[in-house]
């Protein structure tokens, strides 16, 4: 590795810009294990192809799960949630040694709900 190496960027692979916003999700799936798991979570950031979330429990890349945001209903919106399935395409340290992160691509329907992030608010 030369030091001009170590000096390039490294580009991003994501095709759209995530959203640091916490919203309620639903998480179903089997874990590692094959265990049936349900967890009520939040997420760390959204876009409309994917979304990233806190969980305890043992998955790995390219699992399936499906995921639940609700949503609050509103004269233009009536949908009171958004339900699609996900597979897992990135895995991170949480905030502890119990907790990962968990960044899934919808392979679903994609969000298209209007949100802004926590950071400008």
């Amino acid at each position: 590795m030369t030091a001009a190496s170590v000096a390039m960027p490294v580009p991003e692979r994501r095709r759209e810009r995530r959203v640091p916003v916490r919203l309620p999700i639903l998480v179903r799936g089997s874990d590692r294990g094959g265990e049936w798991f349900e967890e009520r979570t939040a997420s760390e950031n959204l876009c409309r192809g994917g979304a990233a979330f806190a969980t305890r429990y043992a998955l790995d890349l390219g699992m399936s799960v499906e995921i639940t945001i609700p949503n609050a209903p509103s004269k233009v919106e009536q949908d009171t949630e958004f339900s699609t399935h996900g597979r897992i395409v990135h895995l991170a340290l949480g905030k502890n040694d119990r907790e990962r992160i968990v960044g899934v691509e919808f392979t679903g329907p994609h969000f298209h709900r209007m949100f802004v992030s926590e950071a400008t608010s």
